[in-house]
């Protein structure tokens, strides 16, 4: 370890997140789920004897949900199905990606320790998700992250799901904004922590389909790792009464 390396550490361990509440948006901010749900996609419209979508752009859709990355494959592939149809292929989806929800999805690189890091730090970690609770809670226990969170809500549990601020203050227990942080990666989650006023910390990575240029975010970070500096830096230990 450097010197600099080490005063960094030693300056992380000093700090203080006490009372800060911090909402992680799951698919794309926590977790790289695409290699599972453009799977299960590709599955699914090979029951209509269609070949594997193009990737890079089912990738982009993930956070619009299950119907959205299978009508957006269907249509790439000029097919079309009637809704009962549609609606056959998204329960089969559901139910295949629920069998088999982490093959190949894991946490981002820097997430485990960086997790520690915040909760180590008196930091309260919840998990705010338009994923259905019901899955994202399988998916959490299947890559042992669960024990990290006081609350995982997902969007069929909040009120109304992000962008809507209920959803944030959901998962935060509480609606002092002064104290909460939304990290996330696409437009309903800038929205979300913009309309509950708290800050909003953009995840460059993820898999935002608007032009990351057009969201509105307090913070931008190209890496996960680089969060608890960003939080230190704005934070420090002015939460702690």
């Amino acid at each position: 370890m450097t010197r600099v390396d080490s005063v960094k550490t030693l300056a992380t361990s000093k700090a203080s997140l006490s009372g800060l509440s911090i909402c992680f948006d799951l698919d794309g901010t926590l977790v790289d789920t695409a290699p599972d749900l453009v799977r299960v996609t590709n599955e699914v419209i090979a029951t209509e004897g269609l070949p594997e979508t193009n990737y890079k752009l089912a990738r982009a859709v993930v956070g619009f949900g299950s119907r959205r990355l299978i009508s957006d494959a269907l249509a790439r592939a000029n097919h079309s199905v009637d809704t009962a149809r549609l609606d056959e292929m998204q329960a089969d989806f559901l139910k295949r990606y629920a069998e088999d929800i982490a093959r190949h999805s894991n946490p981002y690189a820097g997430v485990i320790k960086t997790l520690d890091q915040l909760k180590s730090m008196g930091a309260s970690l919840s998990v705010c998700t338009n994923k259905p609770g019901w899955l994202a809670r399988p998916l959490l226990h299947e890559l042992a992250m669960t024990h990290w969170f006081d609350a995982i809500v997902g969007g069929d549990e909040a009120p109304r799901a992000k962008p809507d601020p209920r959803h944030v203050y959901m998962a935060a227990g509480h609606r002092d904004s002064a104290r909460i942080v939304m990290v996330g990666d696409s437009l309903p989650d800038m929205g979300a922590a913009q309309r509950a006023g708290a800050f909003a910390v953009l995840m460059t990575y993820g898999y935002s389909h608007s032009p990351q240029i057009r969201l509105r975010a307090d913070a931008r970070l190209r890496t996960f790792r680089t969060l608890t500096p960003a939080l230190i830096n704005r934070y420090g230990s002015a939460l702690t009464r």
